[in-house]
């Protein structure tokens, strides 16, 4: 199949350590760049010559066997990187931002029972429904050129409409839900400097989205209490939930476990779709092939899988070193990492590893499931991926079942995203309206 092109500009590190020479926060401040706008470039630089990046700030891991360990030795590195954080906004502790405590191992076996894999075809259908009509909405009153910006017609209006309809979280509208989401995630997992005002954000959409949920729940016991039908979706399955004595699983961690669905897929699943479909269509040969399979949704998904190999949501997973560690010990890359490091682990580059991934370069949709880390690893692997997957798969399946999507050449094109992570906007071009597909 088709590859886009790698190559390595070089340079990095003797540029990292020159301007840590002179002054090390534009050091750190150029790395911060580089992951931001030329990641693809840098990683494969550092898997050859650097493989562990080891600055005064943080460590970035990059050959896929060390970025395995550190995302499966949660007793090692921790989620205290940005667990207090989620805690904050919550006001109450969150068992993703704890580590094989009973809470985390409770709950998060709770929420797993309760997001039934065998939904996955519900909400496939659900997605392909919702697509549909904001592909035909977006299409028939768009752009006289055929154009759709599809993070804001497709892709998030889908998270939204999921999140509401599955999981039981409508917001007050959507696009409070929606600035909930991007405030809470955005300081847990892109505030690296520790900006105050985006720490204060993330507490007020937390705390308005707590509250919320509270007054959804409340309504909840009320309607049950009178006998009133309530949806089959997963809040009301895990009001209706009946456990042992001695659970812990009051209202209040009720709420705050179905604080984490949108949390973890608002920002999550149209961040994927919108690096999928960029991938996909970089691709013309890998774009007609998909097309033409898409008919068949076992035959398509793959694609999107390979495709998100070539550029995943989040590029980089941040864990805390909670006590001494070598990591990669008995290879030449063997490094200790002190207790207190702030280490990076980077799936896209781990992905690219051509001592596990065979022709990393290539197209190819033959490769194994564990060799996709875009789900995550480990003990905090993605908790609702037989669910999510399914829908990234599908909106991306709609999308390209129209005729003659394609690329915009840039600026207009491509894809806008905020702190160089959360897409805002992508603008594709379609056959609609006289318009040729390239």
């Amino acid at each position: 199949m088709g590859a886009v092109e790698q190559t390595t500009a070089g340079g990095y590190l003797e540029a990292y350590e020159q301007a840590l020479a002179r002054a090390p926060m534009s050091a750190f401040g150029l790395v911060r760049e580089w992951m931001r706008t030329d990641w693809r470039n840098l990683f494969a630089e550092l898997r050859e010559r650097r493989p562990v990046f080891v600055t005064p700030a943080f460590t970035v891991v990059t050959r896929f066997a060390d970025v395995t360990e550190v995302l499966s030795h949660e007793e090692v590195f921790s989620v205290r990187a940005f667990g207090p954080r989620l805690d904050a906004a919550l006001g109450a502790p969150f068992m993703l931002g704890r580590d094989a405590t009973p809470m985390n191992w409770r709950e998060k076996g709770l929420m797993q029972a309760i997001l039934d894999p065998g939904d996955a075809a519900r909400v496939r259908d659900l997605t392909g429904r919702l697509a549909d009509d904001l592909l035909d909405a977006a299409l028939s009153g768009g752009a006289s050129d055929g154009s759709v910006e599809a993070v804001g017609a497709l892709f998030r209006p889908v998270a939204l409409a999921v999140c509401a309809r599955y999981f039981g979280v409508p917001g007050p509208d959507q696009a409070t839900l929606s600035r909930w989401t991007r405030a809470v995630v955005a300081d847990g997992f892109a505030n690296f400097v520790g900006d105050p005002a985006m720490r204060a954000a993330s507490e007020q959409a937390g705390a308005e989205l707590v509250g919320h949920l509270r007054d959804l729940l409340a309504r909840h016991r009320a309607d049950l209490a009178a006998g009133r039908d309530l949806p089959d979706d997963v809040f009301t399955r895990l009001v209706r939930s009946s456990l042992p004595a001695g659970t812990g699983l009051t209202d209040e961690r009720i709420v705050t476990n179905m604080a984490g669905m949108p949390l973890g897929f608002v920002e999550s699943a149209p961040g994927a779709m919108a690096e999928a479909v960029e991938q996909l269509l970089l691709r013309p040969d890998v774009r007609a092939e998909a097309v033409a399979a898409a008919p068949d949704p076992d035959r398509f998904d793959p694609y999107v899988w390979e495709a998100l190999r070539f550029s995943p949501f989040f590029k980089l997973i941040p864990r805390l070193c909670e006590r001494d560690h070598v990591l990669a010990a008995g290879t030449p890359r063997s490094t200790l990492i002190p207790a207190g490091t702030f280490v990076l682990a980077a799936p896209a580059s781990a992905m690219f590893d051509a001592d596990v991934v065979p022709q990393p370069e290539e197209f190819r949709l033959d490769r194994p499931r564990h060799h996709r880390l875009f789900f995550g690893s480990g003990h905090h692997a993605c908790l609702g991926v037989h669910v999510a997957g399914p829908v990234i798969a599908e909106t991306v399946r709609r999308l390209l079942l129209r005729p003659g999507v394609h690329l915009l050449p840039p600026p207009r094109g491509r894809v806008e995203r905020s702190l160089g992570i959360f897409p805002d906007a992508f603008v594709l071009g379609t056959g609609a309206k006289g318009q040729e597909g390239r």
